[in-house]
């Protein structure tokens, strides 16, 4: 067991409130003043204009700061890292642990601007999401919304509240999503603006802002497990992919996070849906040609709400040039157009994406067996139960063959069952 109290110097990484000294205790200034060393971005520097030692701004890199920091440590030199609010919270806490064991570094922390952006607002925040758009990809900030009832994002220069509010509606959120921009908290010029989504994309604010949504919908965006029963969906002559071929081809497809799924020939959107509600997180095009499916699964949507599932109506391969390149596509109807369909995908298919078919006659699957010669091939044939004379028999389902296709990778990784 080691005392804490009987460790060396350690280096103070001290939080800041807004762009002044003001809140800094009188005992924590008065060990800034005395340090040798100072680290801090150019705003928190600023804060301390009568500070006589060495200067070391954050803009030459974390890296060569943290060289220095060592050094001071090793000669006895007391060091002063300076951050905004609470250091540990997407601060420059976290990259001097990777530098520094815990014991060799002293955390002051100010509130965060969470706390500070929430203060604001009046609104308690124990179980909002935290998320920070810096220098992050922007389906992290996506995900961690659709999933929370209240999200409060750090932006930056490039991930603006506008741009973060358009990924959001093109995840499928309301445009009358309420949301908050926060901007310079804690200073003179503090200002909160509350609009909506939509209203967010048309308009500008401050770079230093804390950017609020409230999301409605978390509950339904939570992910569920496929496996919705077939009577459970709206359809015309039975014409579904059948629940137990439907897992096995959400198995293969297996949608993740931030990735783009094709459903073509959707018919009544039950793949679909079910890969919508499963990967929250993942945008789903179900693509039909008829308008009596395109109700049908309109109705399924709103039985089985799928914020992140985009219905677009008209034919494969055509309606496919204006949509993202998918990382997954699922191919339940092709409407005598299987060829040039299993053509385009293989070039849009992204690297690792997968095709999964389900075909009925012998001759798409001569097709398809002949265009994707390292495909993995598999043949369920069903059987369920169904009553007879008070007794129980099991009745036959049409046989299907699922023939799945990864880009990139060849036949020997299915055999060997490497991803």
């Amino acid at each position: 067991m080691r005392d804490e109290c009987a460790l060396g110097p350690r280096i103070m990484v001290l939080g800041l409130i807004g762009s002044g000294r003001e809140h800094v205790p009188a005992a924590q200034a008065a060990r800034v003043l005395g340090a040798d060393l100072l680290v801090g971005g150019e705003r928190q520097l600023a804060c301390f204009p009568d500070f006589g030692g060495e200067r070391l701004s954050l803009r030459r890199g974390v890296d060569e700061a943290a060289r220095r920091l060592r050094q001071a440590l090793e000669c006895g030199q007391q060091a002063v890292v300076l951050a905004s609010g609470d250091p540990l919270c997407y601060g420059i806490g976290a990259s001097l642990r990777q530098w520094f064991a815990a014991d060799e570094l002293e955390i002051v922390p100010a509130p965060s601007s969470y706390q500070l952006a929430f203060a604001a607002l009046g609104e308690p925040w124990h179980d909002a999401a935290l998320l920070s758009a810096h220098a992050r990809p922007l389906v992290e900030v996506v995900r961690g919304v659709l999933g929370a009832t209240r999200a409060a994002i750090l932006t930056d220069d490039r991930h603006t509240p506008a741009v973060i509010a358009r990924a959001l509606l093109a995840a499928g959120l309301p445009a009358a999503s309420p949301c908050a921009i926060c901007e310079h908290l804690a200073e003179p010029a503090q200002r909160i603006v509350r609009t909506t989504l939509a209203e967010a994309t048309e308009q500008t604010f401050a770079a230093l802002n804390v950017f609020v949504v409230w999301n409605g919908q978390a509950v339904g965006l939570s992910a569920t497990p496929p496996g919705l029963p077939d009577a459970a969906f709206s359809t015309t002559g039975g014409l579904i992919t059948k629940r137990e071929i439907r897992l096995l081809c959400l198995a293969e497809l297996a949608p993740g996070p931030g990735e783009v799924l094709w459903d073509l020939g959707a018919g009544s959107g039950a793949v679909g849906i079910e890969a919508a509600r499963w990967q929250p997180a993942a945008t789903v095009y179900a693509i039909e040609r008829r308008a009596e499916q395109c109700a049908h699964i309109r109705e399924n949507l709103r039985r089985f709400p799928a914020p992140n599932l985009h219905l677009i109506e008209g034919a494969a391969p055509e309606v496919c040039a204006a949509l993202p390149d998918p990382d997954a596509v699922f191919v339940g109807g092709s409407g005598g157009q299987l060829a040039p369909i299993v053509a385009l995908l293989q070039q849009r298919l992204r690297p690792g994406g997968r095709l999964v078919l389900s075909l009925v006659t012998l001759e798409h699957l001569q097709l398809a067996r002949a265009a994707l010669p390292d495909a993995r091939l598999v043949q369920l044939q069903v059987s369920v139960t169904a009553p007879i004379q008070g007794m129980l028999r099991f009745q036959a389902q049409n046989p299907v063959f699922v023939v799945t296709w990864r880009h990139g990778m060849s036949s020997e990784h299915y055999i060997t069952g490497e991803a």
